[in-house]
This record gives C-alpha cells, sequence and structure tokens, in this order.
C-alpha cells in the first residue's frame, strides 16, 4: 500500500493512505499508526512529515503497519521539517503586532531560498484603514508580490486564496501572533486549533504550534502548520543572496554586472545597486551573511574533529571525536605491565667505588 505521512510523534508515523491501494477488506480505513523499519534505519533514510511511503505488514484491527520504503522527494526543508511541498504561504498582521518592513522582508528572502512558490497573506484588513491598505498593495508590488488581504477575525475575503490552496501540498509560515492558527481554524474548521495572543508589552506573539502536521482540505489539498518563530536563520552563501530579491533578480535580468562576483555593494558597473525601497535591507542581510560565512571559515574542520552515527531516531548524527590523550583509559596489558614493573623495579648496576667496607 501507499500512503502519505500526515504526523510524525516520536518514533511513530501517521500515514493516510491512498485509497485505490488499500485492499476490499479493510475498505473503510483511511490511515494506520505506522512504524519504521530497522533497514531504513540502517541506511539512515529519514522519514518526515510529507513523504510519499510504502506500507506493509497492516494490522488492521489494531490500525498498525510499517513503513518499508520512501520514494524520491520532490522538495524537502529542514526548518520545518516537511517533504513534497509546493508553496509556502507566508502569514503577516498588518497591525496588532504592526507589521515590520525589515521581519517581513526577512521571511520572504527566508521564503525564496526554498524555490518553492512564494504567497503572501496579510491578515487583519479589519483594523487598518483603506489608505493603508492600498498603500501596502502598491508597495509589495514593487517588491514583486501580490498579497491576499484577508480578516481571519470577521472570515472575509477567503476565497481568493482558498483557490490558491486548491489541490497543492502548502505550508503556513510566518511570525507569532500573526493569526495563523485563527486562520487555519477557518480552513479546515474540523481541526479547531489553539489560539494566542499577542503580547501586551513586546507586541509580540505567543506560541501556539508545537510541531508540523498535514490536515486535508475540503477543496483538495494539504495544508501544514508550521511553528512560529520571529527571526529566521539567512544561511545562503553572500554572492547568492541577491537571487533571493524578485526586485533585484528584474534588474539582472535588463542587464547584468561587470563582474561575475560582484556583491552589488560598491562595485563599479554593478546593475542592481540603486534607490529602489529594499537595497538596505540587502545590505544588511548581505553583512549577516559574510559575517557567517567568515564564522564558518574560521571554524576548526569537522572532518577532523567530529564523526558521524546513525541515531536512535535514524537520523545521521555528528558528535566529536574522543582524544586519545585525554578522553581514552589505557588497556588493561597496559596497566598491569605498569603496576608490574612499580612493584617489581629493575635491578641497577653497583659501582663497587662507593660501596662501604663491611658490604
Amino acid at each position: 500500500m501507499t500512503g502519505i505521512v500526515l504526523a510524525v510523534q516520536a518514533n511513530f508515523y501517521d500515514v493516510q493512505l491512498d485509497l485505490h491501494s488499500v485492499p476490499p477488506e479493510a475498505k473503510g480505513i483511511a490511515s494506520l499508526l505506522c512504524i519504521r523499519r530497522s533497514r531504513l534505519k540502517k541506511i539512515g533514510q529519514r522519514v518526515m512529515v510529507g513523504d510519499r511511503v510504502c506500507v506493509e505488514e497492516p494490522d488492521w484491527e489494531g490500525g498498525r503497519g510499517a513503513i518499508t520504503r520512501v520514494f524520491p522527494r520532490q522538495s524537502e526543508l529542514d526548518r520545518p521539517p516537511i517533504a513534497n511541498a509546493n508553496q509556502i504561504v507566508l502569514v503577516f498582521a498588518l497591525a496588532d503586532p504592526p507589521l515590520d518592513p525589515i521581519q517581513l522582508s526577512r521571511f520572504l528572502v527566508k521564503a525564496e531560498s526554498t524555490t518553492l512558490i512564494v504567497q503572501l497573506c496579510l491578515n487583519k484588513q479589519d483594523l487598518v484603514t483603506d489608505t493603508e491598505l492600498a498603500e501596502w498593495r502598491d508597495r509589495l508590488a514593487i517588491w514583486g508580490y501580490h498579497p491576499y488581504f484577508i480578516s481571519a477575525r470577521q472570515g472575509t475575503d477567503l476565497e481568493p486564496l482558498r483557490e490558491c490552496l486548491r489541490d497543492k501540498t502548502t505550508l503556513v509560515s510566518g511570525p507569532s501572533g500573526v493569526g495563523k492558527s485563527s486562520l487555519l481554524n477557518l480552513l479546515l474548521p474540523e481541526v479547531n486549533l489553539r489560539v494566542g495572543e499577542v503580547s501586551g508589552k513586546l507586541r509580540h506573539g505567543r506560541h501556539t504550534t508545537r510541531h508540523v502536521e498535514l490536515f486535508e482540505l475540503t477543496s483538495g489539498g494539504l495544508l501544514a502548520d508550521s511553528p512560529g518563530f520571529n527571526q529566521p536563520d539567512l544561511d545562503c552563501a553572500p554572492t547568492e543572496l541577491v537571487y533571493l530579491f524578485p526586485e533585484a533578480r528584474v534588474r539582472l535580468a535588463e542587464a547584468s554586472c561587470q563582474f561575475n562576483d560582484c556583491l552589488h555593494r560598491d562595485e563599479p558597473g554593478c546593475s542592481v545597486r540603486g534607490d529602489w525601497e529594499r537595497y538596505e535591507h540587502y545590505r544588511l542581510f548581505l553583512e549577516e551573511a559574510i559575517a557567517r560565512q567568515i564564522a564558518l571559515e574560521r571554524s576548526p574542520d569537522a572532518e577532523t574533529t567530529t564523526k558521524q552515527k546513525i541515531g536512535q531516531s535514524g537520523r545521521i548524527e555528528t558528535e566529536p571525536k574522543l582524544s586519545p590523550k585525554r578522553h581514552r583509559r589505557p588497556s588493561r596489558r597496559a596497566e598491569k605491565q605498569a603496576l608490574q614493573d612499580w612493584l617489581e623495579p629493575e635491578p641497577t648496576e653497583l659501582d663497587p667505588d662507593i660501596l662501604p667496607d663491611n658490604f
């Protein structure tokens, strides 16, 4: 049988079965709680949410099974861990908490680095004026994005977003407190996710999602909610950062830079440097990327100080190598020999000139 992994809890996997692969005697059973075969663990095969898998040895009465194969992935993300996603929908709030352009730009750059389709959804449109709404629409169009404006509290303007999600596997992400869980409760009324509040002092949201899980949409498609965080890591190379800005990609398509390794700061003949709004964001993120690269180059060689092994979870883990002088204990034979040498010291040759007369 074949199916898709909807959730991972400890060493168990909730697999939704493909109806055409379920035998006649098991009609009506839609999912199985599965384990991973030890052979997959030995070869280091990780099973992720969103994986297409093969399930064998079903126990229909107990609702159990075993994953014996993981099919090739179309895409893979490490944070959050999800496979075979088609697009990312970034959810932000226009107010409460207020929309921070630099934070929004950081999330967009991180989403662009996944090579998935990036969609933007701006919630809480009922808390801003029509003028502010129009200003953000025009501003983001220059950035290269055409967001969906919604109000999860009032449940308005959701149909265009529903059409965007149809027949796709979508990851919903964004900072905490912007209304992701409220939005998912509207799109998936049977799920009833826990909703948090915005902190009164910091105006930041509180985390309510703890793990990644796929939910099936009635209109077709799968939706994954990811834990909220406020500062995603930018782990791209400095020379690749410019391609994560749509407006910079347009400039490079119109005219190339004079140097192939141009970082688009003060180099002559640069086609990217200019007065576009997010250029200062690019300069800020570029400094972070350069600092990260320098730190990686200065770190010791991982191959000489660490070793890899397959852990209990089946993942390939890296641990430090033991130093022979500091951590390894001597063999029993060496300890026994040292003790014997201490108890029975070797005889020394005596000098007759220094012996006493009565010796």
